[in-house]
């Protein structure tokens, strides 16, 4: 090819990143990361998981976060399969909601740890890059020692995934933001401090922290690179209520430590796949949002 030719191409290819041709790489790099608890989709994922799915990627959002692992399957299909169907759609599936609980005795320890090894192997056989609890029952609110134990609970949920490359982390509530009946901290804080960083992470809820009477930016100051995850969240539809700074929250991301924020609606003024796609758009027009 002549060297003339050569030029007219590259210039050719340069046109198309800067005026949005079809060189799909130019797309790519400027995409934002943005991605969605799959639990923002619940009744329509009942009904049709793969078409649900589907509107996902249309919708824009480069990674999910099930919220459907039972008895070693995801909504149904196999780790294998459903990975597949979801990169299919242009997206990754990088974390997981599940669990089983811990009562105190020894007993519920060794079914639990028994099932942890199952669940493991199915998320390592998906992909995921975590594995995060989304509640811990009644037992760890009872008191001290509880908690005390239910943080043990959790170091060693995070030994078994950091064996299989995964990282293990816990999503949390407002309840968390009471303070332990026979001792002088909120729960939320005794965790942070009593997990092995090493081994726990911690996908805040920016919403439940902020109905618990917190602040999530004042967390990450507090706890620096301990929130690997967050859920965007607000009382219905994201930026909808006004109540939530998201810029603040998003503009703290390093200091907390966050590979990922994952938009999660729980409750709608819309249909469901409408709500979703206003809260998307909100992040993807905001500036904040990289």
């Amino acid at each position: 090819m002549r060297t003339n030719q050569v030029k007219s191409l590259i210039v050719m290819m340069l046109v198309a990143l800067f005026i949005g041709g079809s060189v799909e790489a130019g797309f790519a790099k400027g995409k934002k990361k943005i991605a969605l608890q799959m639990y923002s989709l619940r009744d329509d994922l009942k009904k049709d998981v793969k078409g649900t799915i589907e509107k996902m990627g249309k919708m824009g959002f480069t990674d999910l976060e099930a919220a459907g692992f039972d008895n070693g399957k995801f909504y149904g299909m196999e780790p294998e399969a459903f990975k597949a169907l979801v990169e299919a759609n242009g997206m990754k599936l990088v974390s997981s909601h599940t669990g089983i609980n811990y009562t105190g005795d020894q007993a519920s320890w060794d079914a639990a740890m028994t099932w942890w090894d199952m669940c493991i192997d199915a998320h390592k056989r998906a992909g995921v890059s975590y594995i995060i609890k989304p509640s811990m029952g009644e037992y760890p609110y009872k008191n001290l020692e509880s908690i005390k134990k239910t943080c043990e609970y959790f170091n060693a949920i995070g030994d078994k995934c950091n064996a299989k490359g995964i990282r293990f982390g816990y999503h949390n509530h407002n309840h968390e933001f009471t303070k332990i009946s026979d001792a002088d901290e909120m729960i939320y804080d005794y965790m942070l401090k009593n997990t092995d960083p090493k081994k726990v992470t911690f996908e805040m809820d920016v919403y439940w922290v902020t109905k618990g009477g917190q602040k999530p930016v004042e967390y990450f100051n507090k706890y620096p690179k301990r929130f690997e995850l967050l859920h965007i969240k607000d009382e219905k539809e994201i930026g909808a209520s006004g109540e939530i700074d998201f810029k603040a929250i998003y503009d703290s991301k390093a200091k907390a430590g966050t590979k990922f924020a994952i938009v999660e609606v729980e409750r709608y003024d819309f249909e469901p796949l409408v709500s979703v796609q206003k809260s998307f758009d909100y992040l993807n027009k905001a500036s904040y949002v990289k």
